[in-house]
């Protein structure tokens, strides 16, 4: 298990590790976390999933350790160009300043900015799915594909529908409560290779005690 390598399948071009192709320091990821799209380079993540980032926002899009994310997904992290709720029209005056004699520094006010999408760790992101902005997602979540997120999901949950909806939780509470106890995907490489067998197999009695 080699966390620095682009793609970790022999001969498969068509998925990577994110951490390894991203360079914008607003998108954080971690290790071991893929990215599979069978219609574009996956390593052009950052263009072509991560929408409408907008620096002057200052958000971020956060995913944690063992996520996969499915061909499509996409995140945007402002609403596309267009004015707040309460504005009495949707046109996004404030980004066109210079042809409206606008003041530039509050270019901002076109679009409602929700803050920063979070990804916990080993979650799970089905494919064309969106995850909208202001959104965290659980530790071990899955996320239905062409699902629309506009709440906070719980860890261990499965949503689905547009908008996404909890369909059940994949373990009982005290499972749940065990897992995030025990962080497996923080514990070093050689120690999560040797209980991979227990953790595929759902053999949560055959992990390490919490420590």
């Amino acid at each position: 298990m080699n966390p620095h390598l682009i793609y970790p399948r022999p001969g498969d071009k068509a998925t990577v590790y994110l951490k390894n192709v991203i360079t914008n320091p607003a998108i954080q990821v971690g290790d071991f976390t893929m990215y599979h799209d069978f219609r574009n380079d996956p390593r052009a993540f950052q263009e072509n999933n991560v929408l409408y980032h907008y620096p002057v926002n200052g958000d971020r899009l956060v995913m944690g350790k063992f996520c996969s994310i499915a061909c499509g997904a996409v995140f945007p992290l402002s609403p596309a160009p267009t004015t707040p709720w309460g504005s009495l029209s949707t046109y996004p005056s404030p980004i066109f300043f210079t042809e409206w004699g606008l003041d530039g520094s509050r270019v901002t006010e076109a679009w409602d900015n929700k803050g920063d999408i979070v990804l916990g760790n080993d979650v799970w992101v089905g494919y064309e799915a969106v995850i909208l902005s202001g959104v965290t997602i659980g530790d071990g979540a899955i996320i239905g594909a062409r699902a629309l997120v506009t709440q906070d999901v719980p860890p261990y949950t499965i949503v689905g529908g547009v908008p996404a909806r909890p369909i059940r939780q994949r373990f009982p509470h005290e499972t749940i409560a065990a897992l995030q106890a025990l962080r497996w995907w923080d514990w070093p490489v050689e120690t999560i290779q040797r209980h991979l067998p227990a953790i595929q197999q759902g053999r949560l009695s055959d992990l390490p005690p919490i420590p």
